[in-house]
């Protein structure tokens, strides 16, 4: 093996680190890639996003441009490289980390299955599995491969992508939607029956028979009005959608635009609570958290009520100053009982006394107005509720803060500047 000398120091190029090991002609024939660092992708993989041609003449220009092609692609959030030679060739050794990847989500396209949709993709991009980086070439592809794919149907729509926030699950999705196209909701039919009778299930199918189907605003829908009624009866485990869409007919006729909804939903079940336990609480004692916590051990399970729990310690955090507490629970199901218990644990951070109030938009009159009925004194713990409480009065019942006096806006932009080394908070107002 020949190891070629550079005497001038590491070249760091862009965010590729180039080791101190160059080819000692100009070009020499790429004999091997490999890659370290991969979870999801194979080195066969990697060499064909990088562009490079095994048995081709490289030199260190070109090796700079395949690394260029993989961190194009997305897939990788850090790219480098090194190389060596031999009598025969280059050997070249890629050190990758992969980007995390998102589940892909088809918004309006409900004539064809998310297989079909993901085989096309996969035409195009082999390593595909249901999953895409935020952003990068590789998005940019599975987008025309789509659009690709219409056209092949007689349908002709430009595929767009976006990141969103995923109803139904803490994470983001990769959203494929095409635009122009307007298909329907029909109906929406549920599996169990209890969910079908339900008046306040009827009482919103109205948000989406009638509108354009968009599989996003179904997921919404499940995660706002179908969920919490399970939630709210102890059925935590319940498994809801994905909603299919169940066409009859020729499907090499004309594109139906009333498309029918079907919504799986099995509740499984109920479960009760069992108890609540606390950790890194020191502001509020065990006994206040579990007594606003507010349920009792042996009752039904009530999902809301225990969210609705937990927001109102955060609201007494809030009134204590407390305005970066931190709680989180996790839960321990025992399925044999059908109990849930909760292991809450609770960062408080720093509690903030109260600064300055900056006030924008309104005249002296108005300004002064609402500095009186700002309660808090400044060097006061910072009391949140009162915050609220006169956001609430200047949004909704304005005469409360300006009495007789005629002052006009549309919106009140606020905001809590917090400087944690200090343990200050200033209050901003903007009216407009």
């Amino acid at each position: 093996m020949q190891l070629c000398r550079r005497s001038s120091p590491i070249l760091l190029l862009g965010s590729f680190l180039v080791f101190p090991i160059f080819l000692c002609a100009q070009t020499a024939p790429l004999r091997e890639i490999h890659a370290d660092g991969l979870k999801t992708l194979t080195e066969a993989q990697v060499a064909e996003l990088s562009g490079l041609t095994f048995g081709k003449e490289v030199g260190r220009e070109d090796l700079q441009i395949g690394s260029d092609a993989l961190v194009r692609t997305g897939l990788f959030a850090h790219v480098s490289y090194n190389f060596v030679t031999r009598n025969d060739g280059v050997l070249l050794t890629f050190h990758l980390q992969e980007n995390r990847r998102l589940p892909v989500s088809y918004d309006n396209f409900p004539w064809y299955s998310d297989t079909e949709l993901n085989e096309a993709i996969r035409k195009d991009l082999p390593f595909f599995d249901g999953t895409l980086p935020e952003a990068g070439a590789v998005v940019d592809v599975a987008a025309k491969s789509l659009t690709n794919f219409l056209a092949s149907k007689g349908v002709s729509s430009q595929v767009e992508h976006l990141v969103l926030a995923s109803p139904l699950a803490d994470d983001s999705i990769q959203q494929f939607r095409a635009e122009g196209l307007a298909p329907r909701i029909a109906s929406v039919d549920f599996s169990d029956p209890d969910i079908k009778q339900s008046p306040a299930v009827k009482q919103h199918l109205s948000e989406l028979i009638g509108k354009s189907y968009s599989r996003l605003a179904i997921d919404v829908f499940l995660a706002e009005q179908i969920r919490p009624i399970y939630f709210e009866r102890g059925y935590l485990h319940a498994k809801i959608g994905p909603a299919e869409v169940r066409l009859s007919g020729n499907p090499n006729q004309k594109l139906p635009e009333e498309i029918p909804i079907y919504i799986p939903c099995d509740p499984g079940a109920v479960y009760r609570w069992k108890e609540a336990t606390w950790s890194g609480n020191n502001a509020l004692s065990t006994i206040t958290l579990t007594k606003t916590l507010n349920l009792k051990s042996g009752d039904i399970a009530n999902g809301m009520a225990f969210e609705a729990g937990l927001d109102r310690i955060r609201e007494e955090y809030g009134h204590l100053g407390y305005l970066d507490a931190k709680v989180e629970p996790t839960a321990t199901y025992d399925d044999a009982a059908h109990a849930v218990s909760y292991a809450t644990s609770i960062a408080e951070n720093t509690q903030y006394r109260y600064g300055t109030l900056t006030i924008t938009g309104l005249s002296n009159t108005g300004e002064r107005l609402v500095r009186e009925a700002w309660a808090q004194q400044p060097g006061e713990v910072f009391d949140k509720t009162l915050f609220e409480e006169l956001l609430t009065k200047l949004e909704h019942h304005h005469q409360a803060v300006f009495r007789e006096v005629p002052v006009h806006y549309d919106t009140v932009g606020h905001y809590l500047q917090t400087d944690p080394s200090r343990k200050i908070v200033d209050v901003l107002l903007d009216f407009k």
